[in-house]
């Protein structure tokens, strides 16, 4: 029988399979389930999801993100970072910045390598946030923005900033990131009836206008370490109601992010990639 060979890689705890196109071959068809099953921690290889890294004829490479219910991600931050780092580990190229495809959109990545020569950060342009209704999508006037707007969830109020950064969030400011029952919320948010396409939850606390804390439930994935995409829609969110400035550094489960939306409009992500293994797969 011929296994799938594979990387585990993380991200703060993020992690994912990641499957290279250039070598191996996989039907559309089999995407989903197969995401499904390499996911489970208990008959699989345990993960977030799988990510495959292919050829792209718009970029230098195209990246597709498969959460763990089998549903198609149009982005993921610590992914592109992962990505990043693996492309140049692995000789597919030899620039120090280049371009990725993501079903959200194009994205600059660059590396910045150790003594050893190899990816230890990598920086990504994540663009610009999108901020109307219809971007992420979000029922109610399509060229209105969503910031510190209260929706009604299963009879309790909930403040959200609602950004895009190729994929939907909807972003909540807490005192007190200790008492937020985030398996209980995240899912009841991210299936409101004003998110048709589902949303990403994060729940922020503030330290100071340049550091957060950092929870999230994932679309597709629920409760993560971490999530590159969220990180960068928090301090957006943050940057819109006046909570944060322009730099900050967001505290995950899995450790830290610095994410700064500059003045040229783009948000950029920096942040570490790690290994966990290599593998075959015969599910």
């Amino acid at each position: 029988m011929t296994g799938l060979k594979f990387t585990k890689m993380h991200g703060l705890g993020n992690n994912y399979i990641y499957v290279n196109l250039f070598e191996e071959r996989l039907r559309e068809e089999e995407l989903a389930d197969l995401a499904v099953r390499v996911s489970n921690v208990n008959t699989g290889i345990g993960s977030d999801g799988m990510i495959l890294i292919g050829p792209s004829e718009r970029a230098d490479f195209r990246m597709r993100v498969f959460n763990n219910d089998g549903s198609e991600a149009k982005n993921c931050g610590n992914g592109l970072r992962m990505v990043a780092k693996y492309v140049y580990d692995r000789g597919l190229t030899d620039k120090d910045q280049f371009q990725i495809e993501t079903l959200g959109g194009l994205v600059e990545a660059k590396i910045q390598t150790g003594s050893d020569g190899k990816v230890e950060e990598v920086t990504v342009d994540m663009g610009p946030p999108r901020l109307l209704k219809k971007d992420l999508p979000m029922l109610g006037d399509p060229e209105s923005k969503t910031i510190s707007e209260t929706i009604d969830v299963d009879g309790v109020p909930y403040t959200i900033t609602a950004v895009s950064m190729g994929n939907p969030h909807a972003v909540i400011f807490v005192d007190d990131i200790t008492q937020v029952d985030v398996a209980a919320v995240g899912p009841a948010i991210e299936f409101h009836p004003l998110f048709p396409e589902r949303v990403n939850v994060e729940f922020i606390q503030v330290v100071g206008r340049g550091e957060i804390i950092f929870r999230v439930w994932e679309r597709g994935s629920g409760i993560t370490q971490a999530c590159g995409t969220g990180a960068c829609a928090a301090a957006v969110a943050g940057i819109l109601n006046a909570r944060l400035d322009r730099k900050v550094l967001v505290h995950l489960l899995g450790g830290d992010l610095v994410i700064e939306w500059k003045e040229d409009g783009h948000v950029y992500m920096t942040g570490p990639a790690e290994y966990v293994c290599d593998g075959v797969y015969y599910g």
